[in-house]
Formats: structure tokens, sequence, C-alpha cells
């Protein structure tokens, strides 16, 4: 038999089975995060399967992080009903304001190189910037594991992507995702698990990879890992690599030095163009956040720009979202939030909210955003009059800087 690509690898572990692209398997997981726009179905899933008893709880992780704060009186008994399910069965719960599940996944320590950590939110393939099989799942599937502990998955075919050379100044993660978006497609990934390999990948922190594995689902991808090395070792785990004559569907090679900042156009993910050809776009609302964009490398690198501009244009809204606690704890110590918040940016509370539209900052008619999120589909801020680009946070920052987009290497590198 062929050799084995990093999926294989896990799923085969997990499963404790022989396995290979195609075959369906059944896997013990590490992890399972449920959110509270997936996790009050799944109580009622758990509920309704005759649960009595959560097999592992201390696998299981619960984040308040979609409605957060609470918009209604409604959401907020949701929110309560997963307190109480959590407290009966000893489940860890992130309550609101500690920030998006998926950063405090990462933040934790719970994916670790090896693991398979499963999330109902499409956004789970986060943690494969770890070396971990990720992957979104439906509220039932939680259930499900909530009382057995397992899942089946079909093991997924992989696109190899390799990586070369090194970005550019002004120059982004955010502009390798998205050149990778337009290259796939927004499905050109369907259920293959996108594998990056090549020497550049050795140059890129935790944090730029979670913007590369996070991205992986806009292309329809069912998860998007990185291999186990020197950035990885402090988690220890079971680090895997592909075997040297591992099989792929197909291979991808993205040259980093040839890269310019990209921007992707309403309302598709994979609408992508070079910035430079949309300079000029009359921007009205900045958005710096989300499980994509909200680090404090992210804020970092956006507010280089701001203040090399001089701040945020006439007329224009600025939203910074951490994404979480921590990040936003480390932004008032080294002074970036009192640098936002003396330019007039509105802070929200850590989590989800303005990047699905269900609570936080909601553009009005008419408004076009740029940002740092993961989509822009119509509706997906919560109003689908509004028109979002996506882009690296220092090319938002540009965009706040001159009220309209704008090529943040003309402003600062």
């Amino acid at each position: 038999m062929a050799g084995k690509t990093i999926s294989e690898k896990i799923l085969s572990a997990k499963s404790g089975t022989d396995a290979y692209a195609g075959d369906v398997v059944v896997c013990q997981v590490d992890c399972a995060l449920g959110t509270d726009g997936s996790t009050p179905m799944a109580i009622d899933y758990f509920e309704a399967m005759g649960g009595r008893r959560v097999l592992h709880p201390e696998r299981i992780v619960f984040a308040l992080d979609h409605y957060a704060p609470a918009p209604s009186r409604a959401t907020a008994q949701l929110h309560q009903r997963m307190r109480e399910f959590a407290i009966l069965h000893g489940i860890q719960v992130y309550d609101v304001g500690e920030g998006i599940g998926h950063q405090l996944i990462v933040e934790s320590g719970r994916a670790i190189p090896g693991g398979l950590v499963v999330g109902a939110d499409s956004h789970a393939v986060t943690y494969g910037a770890l070396n971990a099989f990720s992957t979104g799942i439906g509220s039932s599937d939680l259930a499900a594991i909530l009382i057995s502990g397992r899942i089946w998955l079909r093991v997924p075919e992989s696109i190899r992507v390799t990586l070369t050379g090194q970005l550019p100044g002004g120059v982004f993660p955010k502009d390798i995702a998205l050149t990778l978006a337009k290259e796939l497609g927004a499905d050109g990934a369907a259920y293959q698990a996108i594998e990056f390999a090549g020497p550049a990948i050795g140059l890129l922190e935790i944090d730029d990879r979670v913007v590369l594995s996070n991205m992986t689902v806009e292309m329809g991808a069912k998860n998007g890992v990185f291999p186990a090395d020197h950035r990885t070792e402090y988690l220890g785990g079971n680090p895997t690599a592909p075997d040297s004559d591992a099989r792929y569907s197909r291979e991808i090679a993205i040259a980093l030095d040839g890269l310019t900042p990209q921007l992707a156009l309403p309302h598709n993910v994979d609408r992508v163009v070079p910035v430079r050809d949309a300079i000029g776009t009359p921007v009205q609302m900045v958005y710096l956040g989300t499980c994509t964009g909200g680090r404090v490398r992210d804020f970092h690198q956006a507010r280089n720009v701001l203040k090399a501009g001089g701040g945020v244009a006439p007329g224009v809204q600025l939203v910074v979202t951490p994404a979480s606690r921590a990040v936003l704890e480390t932004l008032t110590r080294d002074g970036t939030l009192a640098d936002f918040v003396s330019m007039g940016a509105v802070i929200v509370t850590p989590g989800c909210g303005s990047c699905c539209g269900s609570c936080g900052a909601i553009p009005g008619d008419g408004v076009t955003v740029i940002s740092t999120a993961n989509r822009n589909f119509k509706g997906r801020m919560g109003n689908s009059n509004a028109s979002i680009y996506l882009a690296s946070p220092a090319s938002c920052a540009a965009a706040a800087v001159r009220g309209a987009i704008a090529d943040p290497r003309e402003i600062a590198l």
C-alpha cells in the first residue's frame, strides 16, 4: 500500500484501523466544542436519543460566543440551559466574554498534534494549525459524542499545498489564504483535507497557521492541517507527518515571494483580486476581529498601519473585537487597545457576534465593510443590504486610514 497523509494517519490511530481515503471509520474523539449556536439543539438530540450521562465530560467544552452578550431574553434562556446542563454533567463552560470557542481551544492546549478535535461549528477546522485532525460537525453528531465519545467519519482525500519563499513586506497570511481560495474556488476542496507543506511553513508562527487552517473550510475542505514541527513542540501529543509516498488528489504550489495584498470582493470568498484592482472603493466600516483575524498579532499589524497613516478617516467606523479575553488583556497591557480607543474604535465583547450578525456592531443599508473575517456572503454580518470585502488586518487598516480600499504598503511597511 502507498504511504499515508497526515489525515489518514490520525484517523487510523483514532479508529484503531488501517484507514485510507474513502474508508468510513468510527473514531474516539479527544475534544469536542459546542457553541451557543449549536449546543441547545445538541441537548435536544441528547435527550431524544435517551442520553442520561455524558461519557467523557472532561473532553467536552461549551462556549457562549455567538450571542455574547445575549441580545434577547430567549437567547439568555438558551445560555442558562447550557450552563445548567454543563453543571449537571461536569462540562467546562467558557462563558460570555471569554471569547470565540475556536480561539479558546487553541489557547487552552486542548488541540494537540495527532489529536482528533471537532466542533459543532464549521470553523473547527482551525485546530489543524496544531497538527490535529479537526473538523466541523452537526448538533446531532455532538449529541452522539456526548453519549458515546465517538464519531464516524469518511477519511478524506488530501490536497497538498506547498508553500515556498518568504512573504514580502505588507503581505500577510490572509493574503495566502485568499490566493488559495481563488485557486481552489469555494467548493474546490469539498470533503477533502488540505495539507500544508514546504519550506515556508517553518517561517509561519502558530497564529499565522491558524489563519490558513481556519480559511480552508471556505474552500469546502474537511480539514486544513499542518505537520508538527518546532512550533508545536510545546504541545506534546503525537506529532504526525505525511509519508514520503503519500497519495494526494491534487498538488498546488504557492511561491510566497510573488504574492501581493489580496481582496475578496462581495459576495463570494473566492472572488479574489489584488487590492490594487479595487483601490479607491469607498468604505464606511472596518471590522478587525473574528476567529480568522482577532489575535494579538493581527491587531498589531493593523495598529501599525493606522498609526503610520495618522488614524481613522472621517466617516469610517472602526470596530474591534478581540478573539478572546486573553487577547483583550494583552492588548490592554501593551497599549494597543488604548490606541484603538483614541482613534474612536468601537470595542466589542470578545466573541462571534458582529462577524455572523447575531449581535454587536451591525452595518446599515448600503454600507461597505472591509473585514478580517472569513465569510462575506449576503447577510453575513446581519444585513443583506451591506457589502463585505475580506482582507488582511493591514489592508483593512489601510482602508480605515484612507476611507477607501488602499494598499497597506503605501502607508507602512
